[in-house]
């Protein structure tokens, strides 16, 4: 446990890539988004997407994370191991840390109408049906998720080069596509969204974690063959 929190301390040398870019880009996304509310001429209330953005940087926090730091950690004589944990808890204490301003983001939402001009970036109706509980989970999984594919994509890229990551990517786009071929064939759009419905929030990031798993373990099977 020392050691892995030695790679959790080596992450966060640089705290801009954890913490304060994320929440300089919470917040910029947050100001512009009211700036818009504000210009619309409506009383209803109003709900944006720009409370994804700071999620979505997880993405590069999770190239970075095995690009940048790993050729470092080997220079220190830090196990593969002892890295690939040390680096999964920091993205865990990192989309905690998103969880937890998604509450309290929706929380001062809530009391002041939604910045005084009825507009809403992260308490949207359909995440808070499970409350705050289920609003932070929704936003703990999506940081989580980005960072996971991130750092695996990085990770096959140093273990096998970008022609290997090249195939891999569009196979998965492919199979995407295929599925949702395959939906509208057997008209199954609308299954689709009653399951999504009666998974709610919650349900759906669960299954987001299980899939954080999977990924976490393709991952680490890559990992042992990953070239500093």
């Amino acid at each position: 446990m020392r050691r892995t929190l030695n790679v959790v301390r080596l992450q966060l040398i640089n705290r801009q890539t954890f913490i304060w870019v994320p929440l300089i880009i919470i917040v910029g996304a947050t100001l512009l988004s009211v700036v818009v509310y504000a210009l619309i001429p409506v009383d209803t209330p109003k709900y944006g997407g720009a409370g994804q953005a700071p999620l979505w940087y997880f993405f590069a926090i999770g190239m970075s994370a095995m690009t940048l730091t790993f050729p470092f950690s080997q220079a220190m004589s830090i196990t593969r191991r002892d890295f690939f944990l040390g680096t999964m808890l920091t993205a865990v204490l990192g989309a905690v840390l998103m969880g937890v301003v998604f509450v309290l983001g929706g929380a001062l939402e809530l009391a002041t109408n939604g910045y005084g001009v009825n507009g809403y970036v992260f308490h949207l109706p359909w995440l808070w049906e499970a409350g705050p509980f289920g609003a932070f989970l929704s936003a703990f999984t999506l940081a989580l998720f980005f960072f996971v594919i991130g750092f695996t994509g990085a990770t096959i890229y140093k273990s096998w080069g970008p022609l290997v990551l090249t195939i891999v990517s569009v196979a998965l786009a492919v199979l995407l596509v295929g599925l949702m071929y395959l939906a509208t064939r057997l008209e199954l759009w609308g299954a689709v969204g009653d399951t999504i419905a009666a998974l709610g929030s919650v349900g759906l990031a669960l299954w987001g974690l299980v899939g954080v798993a999977v990924l976490a373990g393709v991952s680490f099977l890559a990992f042992r063959r990953a070239i500093p």
